[in-house]
C-alpha cells in the first residue's frame, strides 16, 4: 500500500477514535443527567444470612453492583473473572458486590471454584434485580451494573446503569480481540480452556 494511503488511513483512524471518545463522554454526561432514583434498603441473601444493600458501601458513599446472570452464564463468568483481577482498585474507590439470581450456596461454591474474592449476594426471591431493570419481561436475566450513592442522611439513590454484552467497554478482551487479524473469530468464553 502506498505511504500516502497508509497516512490517510492512520488519519481516518485517529479522527474516528476522537469521535468515539467524544461520543463516550456525551453518553456519560447523558447518564449523569438522569435524575437519581431513590431506592429502599433492599435485603439480599448470602450463605451467612440476609445483608442489606446499605451494608455494601464499605465506608464509601458510592457503590457498584454487578448484575450477573448466575453460574449458568459463561459470558457473565468472563466479566466477573475480569472484575476479580481488579477488585482492589474497585474497593479503593467504592463499595463493590455482585448480585445474581442463583441461591447463596450455588454462588458460594461457584465463586470458590473461580477464585472470586468480591462479595456475592443472591437476589433470588426478592424484587431487587427486577426493580433495577435487569430482568426481562419474559423472566430472564440481563447482565450489567448499577451505581449507587448514599447521602449524608443515609438515603440511597441509583445513579446509573449499563448492560454488558460482547464488544462493550466493560471487558478488556473485546477491543484487544478486535485488533487481531481475524477479530473475535466467533470466539466464545468457556469455563475452562
Amino acid at each position: 500500500m502506498p505511504s500516502n494511503d497508509i497516512e490517510k488511513l492512520e488519519q481516518g483512524i485517529a479522527s474516528l477514535e476522537e469521535e468515539i471518545a467524544s461520543k463516550k463522554k456525551e453518553l456519560i454526561d447523558m447518564r449523569k443527567s438522569m435524575p437519581p432514583m431513590e431506592i429502599s434498603d433492599y435485603a439480599l441473601n448470602t450463605v451467612g444470612g440476609e445483608v442489606k444493600l446499605s451494608e455494601l458501601f464499605d465506608g464509601h458513599d458510592e457503590l457498584i453492583i454487578i448484575h450477573n446472570m448466575g453460574k449458568g452464564c459463561r459470558w457473565c463468568t468472563l466479566w466477573a473473572d475480569g472484575f476479580n483481577g481488579i477488585l482492589n482498585h474497585f474497593e479503593n474507590r467504592a463499595g463493590f458486590a455482585l448480585v445474581s439470581p442463583d441461591n447463596p450456596q450455588t454462588q458460594k461454591t461457584f465463586a470458590e471454584s473461580r477464585g472470586w474474592k468480591f462479595k456475592i449476594l443472591s437476589g433470588k426471591g426478592g424484587s431487587f434485580i427486577n426493580d433495577m431493570g435487569f430482568q426481562s419481561e419474559k423472566g430472564g436475566f440481563i447482565p450489567g451494573f448499577s451505581t449507587f450513592l448514599r447521602d449524608s442522611k443515609g438515603k440511597m439513590f441509583r445513579i446509573a446503569k449499563a448492560e454488558f454484552g460482547p464488544g462493550d467497554d466493560y471487558c478488556s478482551l473485546w477491543p484487544m480481540f478486535d485488533l487481531l487479524a481475524k477479530g473475535t473469530n466467533d470466539w466464545e468464553p468457556q469455563y475452562k480452556y
